[in-house]
């Protein structure tokens, strides 16, 4: 995630999927896996907060956005205080430079700081780090299998964003079950959003958490009427 991202029409899918299940109950703690601004285009499509036929998907999620969008400097923190104030979050920045050293403790003190949540939403750049020949100057962009592993076997429930890019259908099947063939205990249900670029969000679920996580995720594919799918 990069505060050059938010209002971008990724955010409305996302925020909306993050307060549904806040709504249903469940402490939710967000991982932002934050990284500078990189001066580019991306997160860019902002426009449709000027149309309001969006509105209808989820209209507090997009007043919110809206009012966001009309100001100067956006950033997380803007999500934290007024999108998502139930949540808890981690928003410790993940540098480029960060040692292995560094990155580990960084991501200790993020499993500190969000201990007391249900579900942990994990929000990288570019998704899963499957690809152990990724130089390590990118990898701040990526979350990696032992990340989403420590807080899945702490007793968390966890989603993680991804897109599918240019994988074939073969790669993408086994990306999606990249985690949970190392997990075998856990539960998955992956949501793809529609509006903008494809984004799917990856949950592993403890057992017990399962029926009311897939009646929750039911609600929000009706509530967006086809523009969130299951696979």
């Amino acid at each position: 995630m990069k505060d050059q991202y938010v209002c971008d029409i990724g955010d409305y899918g996302k925020y909306s999927l993050l307060r549904h299940f806040i709504e249903s109950g469940v402490k939710v703690g967000v991982n932002w896996y934050l990284t500078d601004n990189d001066g580019t285009n991306d997160g860019k499509f902002k426009k449709y907060l000027e149309n309001d036929d969006m509105k209808e998907y989820d209209p507090v999620i997009f007043g919110a956005l809206k009012k966001i969008f009309r100001k100067e400097g956006n950033c997380v923190k803007e999500i934290e205080e007024n999108v998502l104030p139930d949540a808890l979050f981690y928003s410790a920045c993940l540098s480029k430079s960060s040692s292995k050293n560094e990155r580990k403790s960084w991501f200790e003190e993020s499993i500190s700081e969000l201990s007391d949540v249900e579900l942990i939403f994990m929000d990288p750049d570019n998704g899963l780090l499957v690809n152990s020949r990724t130089p390590s100057r990118k990898r701040e962009k990526y979350i990696l299998p032992c990340e989403v592993e420590q807080y899945f076997t702490s007793g968390h429930n966890v989603v993680y964003y991804c897109h599918k890019g240019r994988r074939t259908e073969d790669q993408w099947k086994a990306y999606k079950s990249f985690m949970s063939e190392r997990l075998p205990d856990a539960k998955t249900i992956v949501l793809t959003y529609h509006k903008g670029t494809q984004r799917s969000y990856i949950f592993l679920v403890h057992d017990k958490y399962y029926p009311k996580y897939m009646e929750t995720a039911e609600a929000l594919r009706k509530q967006w009427h086809g523009a969130f799918t299951a696979e």
